[in-house]
């Protein structure tokens, strides 16, 4: 995708050079380029970074710097006593953002909530299958299953009828896939013959308006001076897309950048140490892991699986890739999060055990690919570091090992296949605080071939998450969670590799950013020091 609007390319990037310099203007350097700018469309946090964040909203939302849900579109919502019937009364006033293709006639309504939703659950929704269509989080989540209808009683107030009780559905609607875009501009777009611009284009209701998009260079938003909320501190956002961490950091150091993500576990100390710039750390809600295709041999044995991870050496990864700035995983939760098993044995660091339990399940000579990923993550500061070492690891017990990657948006699409060769290196940071974001949407049995990279479907391990969903308790619903785990372990469809630490490194000029424990870089109210 290279799409612009508004301000030529030329004129972007000379805008880019200077604008660190102006108060007015906040400059990130990120990691990596959007696949797209329809959240609902994707998972990764780099996309969600560049477009739920800054452009949409959502009914609720999270309190940035928490999991505490507030409301946001919706003013409130009841629930009814059986669970099953969630009423939403939108807020009123909300004004969408217009370009050049289209100026809204009306301000955000029911209308908008509808069509948010039902061109992900709906195939006769003429944009169900619009820029590829695969709604990874909405089925992933089961919310084909669950939502049996959505009602709009007045222009206002919208009704979701549930097919049972889902103790996370608030918590869900605050994540980025249920980001609310408008009906009337989808509606324009449709009739033009280009409904893509919606992904291209985008139009939401958020505190940035996008205004421009190269490709691997550069994305430009002005604020929305018509929002509904807070407005923004400054007056345009930048996102400087800078793939390797060291030219980032040097950007921030020569004041190009204000703000960068992920730094190499390797600098950290010394940026800490250094008068030019602040760090901020906190510990992340993320696992990062290894997903065996599951549905091809031999990787369907879970022997096999369990005999692989005994001869992964995860401290010397710790060591190497994370540099102190991660721990082992050993569940596929984050420890940090409610109903973690911590009884759970990890497998033990065992290369002749190893070896020789593949010799007694017949395998022989196993050539095998890891796939690595093109960019840094929270969860996985250098997938091809990791990689390697994994590749030495696995070379001592007789397998051999090829190395693959991909453009993100490519490893990303790629990597869903049944027919994927190998692992995949992959993970996750929390969308809404809640255990079944973790074990639906990565190892549940609706996530197969959308977010379930291991391809795994555990009719034991799947009853008690959707058992745990409907139940009202944090206490009730945590012994389920706990067996879900320990179910896990035993067939191990992941090699849990790490939990990481999350660093942000910025300007001392920089005010009010916040480091979200869910994983978004959101600079709704960041300012910068005159």
């Amino acid at each position: 995708m290279s799409f612009t609007t508004k301000l030529a390319t030329g004129a972007l990037l000379a805008a880019l050079g200077a604008s660190a310099a102006s108060a007015q203007s906040l400059v990130y350097c990120s990691e990596g380029s959007p696949e797209g700018f329809d959240p609902a469309l994707y998972t990764a946090g780099t996309t969600f970074d560049a477009s739920s964040h800054p452009i949409y909203n959502r009914l609720a939302e999270f309190k940035v710097g928490t999991t505490e849900v507030v409301p946001a579109l919706a003013e409130s919502w009841e629930v009814s006593e059986d669970g099953k019937k969630v009423t939403f009364k939108l807020r009123q006033g909300v004004k969408f953002h217009s370009n050049d293709q289209f100026t809204p006639s009306r301000d955000f309504n029911a209308d908008d909530v509808i069509f948010s939703f039902d061109r992900q659950g709906n195939e006769e929704n003429p944009y169900n299958k619009v820029s590829g269509g695969t709604w990874e989080y909405y089925g992933g989540m089961s919310m084909p299953d669950l939502i049996e209808s959505i009602e709009k009683v007045d222009d206002y107030t919208v009704v979701f009828n549930l097919t049972r009780p889902e103790a996370p559905f608030i918590a869900n609607m605050a994540m980025d896939f249920a980001s609310i875009v408008s009906k009337e501009y989808a509606d324009a777009m449709m009739e033009a013959g280009t409904p893509e611009m919606l992904n291209q284009a985008p139009i939401g209701t958020g505190p940035f308006q996008f205004q421009a998009y190269q490709k691997d260079a550069v994305i430009r938003y002005l604020r929305n001076d018509e929002y509904w909320g807070d407005p923004a501190k400054v007056e345009s956002l930048i996102f400087a897309i800078t793939p390797d961490a060291s030219v980032r950091y040097q950007k921030v150091q020569a004041g190009e950048c204000h703000v960068m993500a992920y730094p190499n576990p390797a600098d950290v100390q010394a940026m800490k140490d250094a008068e030019d710039v602040v760090v901020m750390e906190q510990e992340g809600l993320n696992v990062g892991y290894l997903a065996y295709n599951t549905q091809m041999p031999p990787y369907d044995n879970a022997n096999v699986r369990k005999a692989l991870n005994m001869a992964i050496d995860k401290q010397a990864i710790i060591d190497v890739v994370f540099q102190g700035s991660g721990e082992i995983a050993k569940n596929p939760l984050p420890p940090t999060m409610w109903s973690y098993n911590d009884a759970i044995e990890d497998d033990k660091y065992d290369p002749e055990a190893a070896k020789a339990m593949l010799e007694e399940e017949g395998v022989t000579d196993l050539s095998m690919k890891i796939w690595a990923m093109p960019v840094q993550r929270p969860y996985n500061p250098n997938a091809r570091r990791m990689a390697e070492l994994m590749q030495e690891d696995f070379s001592k017990i007789g397998v051999d090992v090829e190395i693959v990657s991909y453009e993100w948006g490519e490893y990303l699409e790629r990597s869903k296949s049944k027919d994927r060769d190998g692992a995949v290196l992959l993970g996750w940071t929390g969308d809404n605080g809640d255990p079944d974001n973790f074990l639906a949407v990565l190892l549940g049995c609706d996530g197969v071939e959308k977010s379930n990279r291991a391809q795994w479907c555990n009719e034991e391990f799947d009853a008690l998450i959707q058992k745990a969903k409907v139940l009202p308790t944090q206490e009730e619903r945590a012994p389920l969670y706990e067996e879900a785990q320990q179910i896990f372990k035993d067939q191990a469809p992941w090699a849990t590799i790490a939990h990481s630490v999350v660093y942000m490194t910025m300007r001392p000029e920089v005010e009010n950013y916040v480091v979200h424990p869910l994983g978004g870089h959101i600079f709704n109210q960041v300012g910068l020091k005159q």
